[in-house]
């Protein structure tokens, strides 16, 4: 969530300034503290914890003769806190700021290689697990393992343990909290852990997505936003962009993103990150959007990936007066009885929060999914980057 300020209607054009990129303001729930950041590690996906073998005594050369005393051993090392990839540090990196022009970037043109994870295995109609749906992430590592584990999805040592059971995340993995990578990092492990199981866990394409992306392959680049000037890495600074995730970005984490579908349809739940009928412009079926989205991130044109970034930034669709309607025209178009979405915080949706500077910016107390526009939109961003709560949900919700 980036663009314009919390109170735009939807549709509206935002503003973005060479100068202050006023378009582009951290909402107030952002102005806090960074977290601590992550330290650097390779983003590979974590194996289940192996205790390594104990060695002898200090000073021991060889081993004891038998029937002597065995000497003590050291003690096994511990367990990672959280089964990401990073170690959460003390304090920002040095020489961290807002400004920082040192980010590495991708040129036009450029193409990366990609590993690539098991398919999931054919399953039967009759034999498909349960259906969950994860609202916005945003860095918040060890909240969405604590989620997972409550649901069962996953065990103690942050394993796959739902058998056939489908699991779909609505986008936005990065920005604003302390471990994106690692978030990236373990639902790609997820992905592949459920699918050798017969399940499968799976992500949409969020505006956050493509903001590390263009901030990643852009850079500085100016871009035409509509209303002056602008460049991704800006914005992704200025919107909780950080830098120790840029850090440990690699072509891997490029390229799965980049291959994400932006809709889908599962048991009549019509799953998109953002609250606006944008994605209209892209296509007619939901294999025409996600072919057409994934065809404009394959030309790597800064221009046309910040339109994309705009267009999917827009919010409140379904919250104001004809929000309802806005729904059936999706719905109608791209079939489903019901659409479940992320990006816009609940406590945004009910009106309950205070102003840009912080005043009265108590919100409400989210405990689960909101339901609106007639019954016919379930929101799914719990706000945990205020203080809210990372949902991890099994639909059809049981009212």
């Amino acid at each position: 969530m980036v663009e314009g300020s919390m109170t735009q209607g939807a549709g509206q054009e935002p503003v973005v300034r060479t100068a202050t990129l006023r378009d582009f303001r951290v909402p107030p729930y952002a102005q806090t503290p960074v977290p601590p950041q992550a330290q650097a590690a390779p983003p590979s996906p974590v194996p289940p914890h192996v205790p390594e073998p104990n060695p002898p005594a200090p000073g021991a050369s060889v081993p004891p003769a038998p029937g002597a005393p065995v000497p003590p051993r050291a003690p096994a090392p511990p367990r990672a806190p959280h089964p990401g990839n990073a170690v959460v540090g003390d304090e920002q990196p040095e020489g961290y700021t807002p400004t920082e022009r040192d980010l590495p970037v991708i040129r036009r043109g450029d193409t990366v290689q990609v590993q690539t994870v098991p398919e999931p295995r054919p399953v039967a109609e009759g034999s498909r697990g349960p259906l969950f749906v994860v609202g916005d992430v945003h860095g918040y590592l060890d909240e969405l393992i604590a989620a997972l584990g409550e649901q069962g999805l996953i065990d103690a040592d942050g394993n796959w343990a739902a058998g056939n059971a489908r699991l779909w995340f609505l986008g936005d993995f990065t920005d604003r909290g302390p471990d994106g990578i690692g978030v990236i990092d373990l639902v790609m492990r997820l992905s592949a852990e459920a699918a050798a199981a017969g399940g499968y866990c799976k992500a949409l394409m969020g505006n956050h997505e493509l903001l590390l992306i263009g901030a990643k392959r852009f850079a500085d680049i100016p871009v035409n936003s509509g209303a002056g000037t602008a460049t991704f890495q800006a914005a992704w600074l200025l919107n909780g962009g950080q830098k120790t995730d840029m850090e440990r970005l690699q072509d891997v984490h490029l390229q799965w993103m980049s291959r994400l579908d932006a809709v889908v349809e599962e048991d009549g739940h019509l799953l998109m990150h953002s609250d606006t009928t944008a994605y209209l412009d892209y296509g007619s079926t939901i294999e025409d959007v996600n072919d057409t989205i994934t065809a404009i991130l394959t030309r790597n044109d800064a221009d046309e990936c910040w339109d994309l970034f705009r267009k999917l930034t827009k919010r409140f669709a379904f919250r104001d007066e004809g929000g309802a309607q806005a729904v059936r025209e999706l719905l109608t178009t791209y079939g489903g009885q019901r659409v479940v979405h992320g990006h816009s915080p609940i406590p945004y949706l009910l009106g309950e929060v205070g102003t840009e500077e912080g005043e009265d910016s108590a919100g409400p107390v989210i405990n689960g999914p909101h339901v609106y526009a007639d019954d016919l939109a379930i929101a799914m961003d719990g706000g945990v980057t205020m203080a809210g709560k990372l949902l991890v949900v099994q639909l059809p919700l049981h009212d």
